[in-house]
């Protein structure tokens, strides 16, 4: 992997630099992935806040396979995914069929669940077995978890998963999730299987958010309950929000740049998190699209020049009035 730790070796020195340390890069790469997880299912059109619990279901099975079972990283990674996905389909196939803001407080519920089950899983299995289960430790959450997780794991992992969608978007199966996106009745008309296809997508969505949870879990080296719940799940959705959903290289740049901003504005204290939000509401008003959207940066220079212009013109018309 030497191709690949130079390069970074040289990026972690540059960031260094502005205040970003090798760990805070590392959680902002985890924040790409999140990012990626959320574009697929919003690239097909459905606005699912379902990627908490999945990172959630992700880290605890991940972190369970490499501590419990003193599996490797790749194993737990495996087992992570797995489990995510497996979950992901039953709970798909009944809340698919929501749509938009219905579809939105169906995931944010399901996420909840998630937690609260990891909160009270082992009270309820000593309950049930009549003897005192340890696993999940409540909301004390499980704690020496090996730090395992080093920077070339993210950065392939996102270039795996940029490679498989790009693939993706080129193929059939994209070209039907565009149509879904735009009309999703017009696309069934078509003879494209929409429950089939969005089910797929919810899948992988899954799966992506449970790869992110375990890295993240084998980075915190502790993962509570209280680390998936609704907070994360609209962090998540900022990401590519901030980065745009035009293209897959947007949710990465939204996750680094709301990863790394408040490090960088370390020194306005008490106010960075006013200004991160202020940087966010900004791109919402004027880059609509998100800052990796080549159209939304030209209307936006329109607006600039088509406002220079119309000061010109009122200021040649008052100095003719005044001759």
């Amino acid at each position: 992997m030497d191709f690949l730790l130079f390069p970074i070796d040289l990026l972690t020195d540059a960031l260094r630099a502005i205040g970003i340390s090798p760990t805070t890069f590392q959680f902002m790469l985890v924040n790409a992935i999140l990012g990626l997880s959320i574009y697929v299912t919003l690239y097909t059109g459905m606005f699912s806040l379902a990627n908490a619990g999945f990172m959630a279901i992700g880290a605890y099975s991940g972190v369970l396979i490499t501590q419990n079972l003193d599996m490797p990283l790749f194993v737990g990674i495996i087992g992570g995914m797995l489990a995510a996905g497996i979950v992901a389909v039953p709970i798909g196939l009944p809340v698919l069929r929501l749509k938009d803001i219905y579809l939105a407080i169906a995931t944010i519920g399901f996420g909840e669940v998630v937690r609260i089950f990891a909160l009270n899983f082992d009270e309820l299995a000593s309950s049930i077995k009549g003897e005192d289960v340890q696993l999940f430790y409540g909301a004390q959450g499980i704690k020496r978890i090996p730090k395992i997780t080093e920077t070339w794991h993210l950065v392939l992992a996102i270039a795996l998963i940029g490679y498989f969608l790009v693939r993706i978007n080129r193929s059939r199966f994209g070209r039907a999730m565009a149509a879904i996106r735009q009309d999703e009745e017009a696309a069934a008309n078509m003879g494209i299987d929409v429950v089939r296809i969005k089910n797929i997508i919810f899948i992988i969505s899954a799966m992506i958010a449970g790869l992110a949870g375990v890295m993240n879990a084998h980075l915190t080296r502790i993962i509570t309950p209280g680390d998936f719940g609704f907070d994360r799940a609209v962090n998540i959705l900022a990401f590519a929000v901030l980065g745009g959903t035009t293209t897959w290289v947007g949710p990465i740049v939204g996750g680094l740049v709301l990863g790394g901003l408040p490090e960088v504005l370390r020194v306005l204290r008490d106010f960075r998190q006013i200004v991160n939000g202020a940087v966010l509401l900004a791109v919402i008003i004027f880059l609509p699209g998100g800052l990796i959207n080549p159209a939304g940066w030209a209307a936006a220079l329109r607006n600039v020049r088509g406002g220079d212009d119309e000061a010109l013109l009122i200021g040649g018309g008052k100095q003719n009035e005044a001759s």
